[in-house]
Formats: C-alpha cells, structure tokens, sequence
C-alpha cells in the first residue's frame, strides 16, 4: 500500500511540473507561417541585427524585406504592443483610435520618448493587426546588453514554436 501512494505522490508532483512547462498553443497563423518582416521600432539598430541574427540561425522563417509580402510581422519595441498596426497594400502603417477610424502614413514619426529598460517581441498577422504572441525581456541586471535580451525574446519564440510542432502542431 505504501508503493501505491508513493507512485501516486510522484505522479501529482511529475503532472504539476510537466502542466508548469506547457502553454497555450500558438495561433496557427505562426505554425503555418514561412516568412517574416522585421519592423524595430525600438530605436536601437542593434536589436534589429540581433533578432535578424537569431532567426537566420534559427531557420524556421525566411526573413524578407517586403512587410506586404510577409506572413508575419515581428515588432520589436520599447513599449508593449497596444494594437492598431495597420499594413495595407501600398505599404503604409497606421494606427486605429478609439472610434476605430484608421490613420495611415508612409512615413511614420514616433515623437514619445521612453526611458528603455525592456525589450518587446510582439508577432502581429500583418493582414488583421493581431498581436498573435508577445514577450518582453529586461536588459541589464541577468539580461545585459541589447544582444541577450533580443536573444532571448527569440529563444522563447522558438521555444514555444517548436513546443507547438512537437504537439502535433506544424512541423515546418
């Protein structure tokens, strides 16, 4: 009877980790997606660099330079993802208010400031605006430099890509 509970206890502790480490499946707009348009918003050149390194080490998406051509659109910014990005056809980006009324330009201004301290990768469907999936990563402290803090923005998305090809999502 003690080898009973024994097994049983290992099983609820072994359960409770393996659901700790699962996440919701990733919309299917990222499993069935092969490109990418990297839009760094985030004023630093450097983040751009790093996240196009990572995903060309990575493989899984073809990096393009044409937003209107791309499956996905990976955002990288100084400040969460608020919706709205707008993506039309002549390749120009806007926002939408509050009335739901679209502001486009070809030649978008960002005249806030913001004290950097956080990296965000937002995946956003270029055709709705969609934020799709997003994180955000500290620089400095364990994160130090742009390079880790992108690095690692990438990592978790290929984390949970994979996770999601390795449960019966699309394995490229």
């Amino acid at each position: 009877m003690k080898n009973v509970w024994l097994i049983v206890v290992v099983l609820a502790f072994t359960s409770g980790a393996v659901a700790r480490d699962k996440h919701l499946p990733l919309p299917p707009q990222i499993a069935t997606a092969k490109t990418v348009f990297i839009d760094n918003q985030s004023g630093f050149a450097k983040l751009g660099d790093r996240a196009y390194e990572q995903l060309t080490k990575w493989g899984r998406f073809q990096v393009i330079l044409d937003r209107k051509k791309a499956d996905l659109i990976l955002l990288l910014s100084a400040r969460a993802y608020d919706g709205g990005y707008v993506t039309t056809g002549g390749g120009t980006t806007g926002t939408i208010d509050e009335s739901g009324n679209i502001n486009t330009t070809n030649n978008p201004t960002y005249t806030s400031q913001v004290s950097v301290s956080y990296t965000f990768l937002t995946v956003i469907d270029p055709k709705t605006g969609d934020n799709l999936w997003s994180d955000s990563k500290k620089w400095g402290n364990l994160y130090t430099g742009f390079h880790s803090a992108t690095k690692g923005l990438i990592d978790e998305l290929m984390k949970r890509v994979n996770e999601g090809a390795q449960n019966g999502g699309d394995k490229k």
